[in-house]
């Protein structure tokens, strides 16, 4: 996807993602993006982060290409909806915690067009961050996956 088709994008929609979503799953992918979140802080020279404040456009982008669902959001906050319910790699974060309805939705905020070219913005940092997740996630469970197969053909 490149910048010019991604303003029309719906980024609520339900999506299929990568992996399914457990919150095995989830922890992994807060460690490995908040190392991202920092990493970027070091590239941008700014002072390191001590949580994924500010980092929910990215963040929610980042959950919907590994785990799927949809976006939700408002003009402070945006969050993943995913099989029914609100996921949110930012939930202690501590600008989330300031915020006085942090899970409001609101579905026209996706519509403004500075949103799209925000979100735009964002999506090749945040798919680059996904493959990598998703390939490191394939290399640490193949091993475990070889194990569980030679295990079955053992107990047979």
């Amino acid at each position: 996807m490149n910048a010019a088709t991604m303003q029309d994008t719906d980024w609520t929609t339900q999506r299929t993602g990568a992996l399914p979503y457990t919150s095995g799953h989830f922890a992994h992918a807060k460690v490995f993006l908040f190392g991202k979140w920092c990493e970027r802080a070091r590239l941008r020279r700014l002072t390191p982060p001590g949580d994924l404040s500010g980092a929910c456009k990215y963040g929610s982008l980042f959950m919907q290409a590994v785990f799927g669902g949809g976006l939700r959001g408002h003009f402070e906050h945006q969050y993943n909806f995913i099989e029914g319910r609100i996921v949110d790699l930012s939930h202690d974060a501590i600008d989330v915690g300031r915020m006085r309805n942090p899970y409001l939705h609101e579905p026209l905020y996706f519509e403004i067009p500075e949103v799209q070219r925000s979100l735009a913005g964002c999506y090749p940092s945040s798919q680059a961050w996904a493959e990598e997740f998703l390939a490191e996630r394939a290399d640490q469970e193949a091993p475990l996956v070889a194990h569980q197969a030679l295990s079955a053909r053992h107990a047979e």
